[in-house]
C-alpha cells in the first residue's frame, strides 16, 4: 500500500512514540468492532486528519512539514486502512456446514 507523504509522517511518527502508537492501537481497534468495514476507515481517516492538525502545532516534524508546504488538508484514508489491517484481528469466517 502506498502512503502520501502526510500519511507517511504520522505512520513513522507513531511507530517513533509508543505512547502515541497505544492510543492510536487502542482507537483503531475500536474502530475496527464496527461492522462496516467503509465506516471504520473513514472514520479514522478523519480522525488522522484532526491528530495530524493538532500535532502541525506541537511536533517537530509536523510544524516543519506545515512551514515548507502549508496544512492544506489530504487524505488520510490509505493510513486507515492500513492501521485496520495491522492492528485489528481478522474476524472469523462464518463456518460453512455441508
Amino acid at each position: 500500500m502506498s502512503l502520501n507523504r502526510g500519511e507517511q509522517l504520522v505512520f513513522d511518527y507513531l511507530n517513533a512514540n509508543p505512547e502515541e502508537k497505544s492510543y492510536w492501537m487502542d482507537k483503531v481497534r475500536a474502530a475496527g468492532r464496527l461492522t462496516d468495514a467503509h465506516a471504520a476507515s473513514s472514520s479514522l481517516a478523519d480522525a488522522l486528519w484532526s491528530y495530524y492538525e493538532e500535532r502541525a502545532g506541537v511536533a517537530a516534524p509536523f510544524k516543519e512539514r506545515v512551514r515548507h508546504e502549508g496544512l492544506q488538508r489530504t487524505s488520510m484514508r490509505n493510513l486507515a486502512e492500513l492501521l485496520l489491517r495491522l492492528w485489528v484481528p481478522p474476524k472469523p469466517k462464518p463456518a460453512v456446514h455441508p
